[in-house]
């Protein structure tokens, strides 16, 4: 970043700069979607961002997915948003569409970066849990059809859908989300998030 102002905001420092041309915010929200949908109106709100991007690391729920491989979202859902005994199917508040022009810029960027992992396009489910038990993971993965899951995606989706700004949720994959993801996680979250980073500064610079 060049020109950098940092401003701190609800103990979380908004660093607006230029990348590569453009005026962009980075930001890091911390974990879980109240931390996330937080970090994102404030972007919408004093920062007046035209578009969300949210990366990091999520584990996979898709057998063709990878430990390092990048997903794209499709579209996010907060699969613990649940009033079953209400009446509602589970899942109530629905699926928000990411932006296509996002997407398809996220995909291009991907193969730009050089990156020599496989890019999915992909459903992002988040809930205020790490998954890390097969049973989990076949729960998510049967009941909402999701390729990926981590704990901030859905919410940042949410808060952009409220706020008609477009957003798009790009994820390396760090572990499989079953018995083995405490192991996985720590050994692989580096190079995932080093992944993201590439993928993520070749997408301003092709923006």
């Amino acid at each position: 970043l060049e020109n950098v102002e940092i401003k701190n905001i609800a103990a979380m420092d908004f660093y607006k700069g230029t990348l590569a041309g453009k005026e962009v915010v980075v930001v890091k929200c911390g974990i879980g979607k109240v931390n996330a949908a937080i970090c994102a109106q404030i972007l919408v709100s004093v920062f007046g961002v035209s578009a969300l991007v949210n990366t990091g690391v999520a584990g996979s729920l898709n057998n063709d997915i990878n430990i390092c491989d990048i997903v794209v979202s499709t579209s996010a859902l907060e699969h613990d948003m649940d009033v079953t005994p209400l009446g509602y199917a589970k899942g109530v508040i629905p699926e928000f569409k990411a932006d296509e022009n996002l997407i398809k810029l996220a995909k291009d960027s991907a193969e730009e970066a050089g990156l020599d992992v496989k890019i999915f396009e992909g459903k992002v489910v988040s809930g205020d849990r790490f998954i890390g038990t097969h049973e989990a993971k076949v729960y998510l993965r049967d009941t909402f059809n999701g390729d990926c899951a981590e704990m901030e995606g859905a919410s940042i989706a949410h808060t952009a859908y409220l706020n008609k700004t477009p957003y798009v949720v790009i994820r390396a994959i760090s572990d499989k989300a079953d018995g083995g993801a405490q192991m996985d996680y720590p050994t692989f979250e580096k190079k995932a998030a080093e992944h993201c980073a590439k993928l993520v500064e070749e997408f301003i610079v092709e923006l």
